[in-house]
């Protein structure tokens, strides 16, 4: 059964799960700033020494303003948040507050750039890459997006049984034997940690050190499918979990969600040096 603990995580006083009017006037109080530690407390992060760095790459493609005349300009933009931020963003409330500038006037895309940038730094409490792509730009400047599978191993073919739907990092196991591999599923859903819907993604494990056992990954990724939590504390809890009982020696987590609400969050967690992953979306995004 779902996790439905009342212990607080920070979001109860969110949007989220409740109707709200929206607002379509800049209106930058509308961030809903959540504190990381509460819910890194439970897998036994510090935030003196955290075990990985990384960050949360959000893309949205529902922003919208108007130009100096009135007329509008429609976008995609896209958000890096540091992993070391104290502070994330809850998605509901930065969805509102992308929609309040849907009537408000801005010289140009520079001048929005800047404005989010601000605020969502301001959130998060550290500096927040920022990118802001008009759509009717100079022909070589027109965003675009690039769909493709990870560079290693599927694992969503093995023939297993699987009967445990809340995280179980005891199914997790490793052999003898340094290997360097990628590993990777389409089968991971968490959900909501408010509201409890659903959220859909791809999970790729990066790694060097002793070859994990592939069965139990899969059967631990699965184990999240009832389990209520952000995608970001999803990823970092798979990243603990794996360094804990399987031990390697370098280690990448990352995750694809699907997009809800115009926007779509990719959580990425790694031992430090390891490369950032590509931008190539997952099919369902």
């Amino acid at each position: 059964m779902n996790d439905t603990s009342t212990s607080l995580h920070g979001a109860e006083a969110s949007p989220l799960g409740k109707p709200v009017a929206y607002r379509d006037t800049y209106a930058p109080e509308l961030l809903f700033p959540i504190a990381r530690q509460l819910k890194r407390d439970e897998i036994g992060v510090r935030a003196e020494a955290l075990p990985f760095c990384g960050e949360d790459l959000w893309n949205a493609y529902e922003l919208s303003w108007l130009n100096p005349r009135g007329k509008p300009v429609v976008a995609l933009a896209q958000f890096r948040v540091p992993a070391d931020t104290p502070r994330l963003v809850e998605s509901k409330s930065l969805k509102l507050y992308l929609n309040s500038f849907n009537q408000s006037r801005f010289a140009d895309a520079a001048g929005v750039r800047e404005a989010i940038a601000r605020d969502l730094s301001a959130a998060a409490g550290g500096t927040v890459g920022v990118a802001v792509w008009p759509l009717t730009g100079p022909e070589g400047e027109r965003p675009r997006r690039d769909f493709a599978s990870p560079q290693g191993i599927c694992l969503d073919e093995l023939d297993i049984d699987i009967d445990s739907y809340q995280p179980d990092p005891t199914l997790l196991g490793a052999g003898e034997g340094i290997v360097s591999e990628t590993l990777y599923s389409h089968l991971l859903k968490s959900n909501c940690l408010v509201t409890g819907q659903p959220d859909w993604g791809m999970v790729v494990v990066r790694y060097t050190g002793p070859a994990i056992d592939r069965a139990g990954l899969l059967r631990y990724i699965v184990s999240f499918r009832e389990h209520n939590e952000f995608h970001e504390q999803c990823v970092e809890r798979v990243f603990c979990d794996i360094s804990e009982r399987c031990r390697p020696q370098r280690l990448a987590v990352w995750a694809r969600y699907t997009r809800r609400g115009g926007l779509d969050i990719n959580p990425f967690r790694a031992s430090d040096g390891e490369q950032r992953p590509d931008e190539a979306m997952e099919i369902r995004q």
